[in-house]
């Protein structure tokens, strides 16, 4: 059995990731509701422990290098976060998956495999397919091979 926690993680980070590659190279404003879903604080103003994890996810992402930010606003969202030199690269670079593998692809010409070969795909693959099992793999996949960027 995984932890939920740590599935959600690795499906905040995709959707981080997801959503400053879309915006790239101009910074925007990341709101955790974006990530997350909808949340109301309680009587107190304290956010869900969802919300607090995905804002937790976003802090996380830029103090590893992946991205940038110049504020937060609350718990509500980070200004101005952009993509590091390291995220960029690293989103646009071709996965050290082998695409060959895939039968699919061979039926592609080399543009479009390098293409569907990079790792901001291989994270659309993920998210589209909603497989915690496939969005844990391809996020661990993309973390292990930030270590050569």
């Amino acid at each position: 059995m995984t932890d939920i926690h740590i599935d959600d993680f690795y499906k905040d980070v995709a959707k981080i990731l997801l959503q400053l590659y879309i915006f790239f190279p101009k910074p925007a404003t990341l709101y955790v509701e974006d990530i997350s879903g909808p949340d109301q604080p309680d009587e107190f103003g304290l956010h869900s422990d969802r919300h607090q994890a995905a804002f937790s996810t976003i802090i996380w992402l830029g103090k590893t290098g992946f991205l940038h930010y110049e504020d937060t606003i609350r718990q509500e969202a980070v200004d101005q976060a952009v993509l590091t030199k390291t995220g960029f690269t690293l989103l646009s670079d071709r996965s050290r998956i082998n695409p060959d593998e895939d039968d699919v692809v061979k039926n592609y010409p080399p543009s479009v495999v390098e293409e569907i070969s990079t790792n901001i795909n291989l994270i659309r693959k993920a998210l589209k397919s909603k497989s915690s099992i496939e969005i844990r793999h391809c996020i661990q996949h993309i973390i292990n091979q930030s270590r050569f960027h």
